[in-house]
């Protein structure tokens, strides 16, 4: 094992990470942040500003945790109609990030990058311009311009939300071998076969799968059997639970539940889903109930609810649970807190902590082992 892997290895053993957080900049915010946390003592420590860059929304980190890579969730890149992704070196020791470069994302309004497997390839979606990307990452963590630009067409029922292509996440499959994108506009989520050695991708046979119109699908979360995936539908606030092939790369709708309560009659959108590593449980964020939706997973892959609670915040845009379980950090855009829950494995259930962290216009988490 590579000394940086086995050093995260140690770090994420004994509970101790950096927590960084991407936001939309603008008076308050000017990039993304950094956090101490230990998860033994459920204590966090501020950092500070990490690095400065535009709209650093969604981000991803790399396999050996060394590097972090961002949307710059913008429309003009370098004069040209496009968003940038922008890649960082990370330091666990001060939580700063250095800088490596920026490439154009193909498309306007970036909102979603992933690293693939091999750690070779930036997967970006484009929400904005409804496409998805590949960006190849050289050695030494540098990005290249795309290798790979898949443009989407279409539309679906909602006018005001789908009258185009809206590109919202795009992953890799368990094995690596397909790269999964799901599009709010049309109502699909896209297969593609994914070669990570030349950063290409091919529709896939079926290309796609697709969800109830209106659903507006937003983001995916495999089973950790790899057997079953879930997919987050923002317009609708439903979760649908899929049986997957990992072998031809295709998706058999099994199930499709509200995130929301029978008697609310509010305005509210999903925004993200997450399944825990133990995959007994699922979760997914409502914005406008203002809460994180809890399910139990069945051995079938269908899902029970078990309960929602409130997030303490408004707009809960993204959340995680920290690399050992014991936490969830929820998000809140809207009112500008980051709060800290604690997990019961095994009920699932969620309990404030009571502590929370101040950061402006919050999008995005991620943990690096320090």
């Amino acid at each position: 094992m590579a000394k940086a892997a086995l050093a995260a290895q140690r770090a994420s053993s004994k509970g101790k990470f950096i927590v960084y957080v991407g936001t939309y900049t603008g008076q308050q915010s000017k990039g993304i942040y950094a956090y101490r946390f230990d998860a033994a003592s459920g204590e966090t420590e501020e950092l500070g500003l990490a690095a400065e860059a535009p709209n650093p929304t969604f981000l991803a980190i790399d396999p050996t945790n060394r590097r972090l890579y961002a949307a710059l969730e913008i429309s003009n890149f370098q004069g040209k109609r496009a968003g940038g992704v922008a890649g960082f070196a990370i330091d666990t020791a001060t939580g700063k990030l250095t800088p490596i470069n920026q490439v154009s994302s193909g498309g306007p309004g970036p909102c979603f990058v992933s690293v693939d497997k091999t750690g070779k390839n930036v997967l970006v979606a484009n929400y904005g311009g409804g496409s998805v990307a590949v960006c190849p990452i050289g050695p030494d963590g540098t990005l290249s311009e795309p290798s790979a630009f898949i443009q989407h067409t279409g539309s679906s029922v909602n006018q005001r939300r789908q009258r185009q292509a809206h590109a919202h996440s795009i992953q890799p499959s368990p094995d690596n071998r397909f790269a999964i994108a799901a599009d709010l506009g049309t109502d699909k989520l896209y297969v593609y076969r994914f070669d990570a050695e030349k950063g290409t991708l091919t529709p896939n046979d079926p290309p796609f799968a697709s969800l109830k119109p209106g659903s507006g699908p937003r983001h995916l979360a495999f089973h950790p059997n790899g057997r079953f995936a879930y997919v987050i539908n923002e317009l609708l606030s439903t979760v649908t639970a899929f049986s997957y092939d990992a072998k031809k790369g295709a998706f058999t709708e099994l199930q499709t539940v509200s995130t929301l309560p029978e008697d609310f009659s509010g305005n509210s959108t999903t925004a993200e889903v997450l399944v825990d590593a133990a995959g007994r449980f699922l979760y997914g964020s409502n914005r406008g109930h203002d809460s994180i939706a809890v399910f139990s997973i069945a051995r079938n892959g269908t899902l029970q609810p078990v309960e929602r609670v409130s997030t303490e915040g408004k707009t809960p845009r993204n959340f995680r649970l920290d690399p050992t379980g014991a936490y969830l950090f929820a998000a809140n855009q809207d009112s500008g807190n980051i709060v800290l829950f604690r997990v019961d494995r095994k009920s699932g259930r969620l309990t404030p902590t009571g502590k929370q962290l101040k950061v402006d216009r919050p999008v995005c988490v991620k943990f690096v082992p320090a």
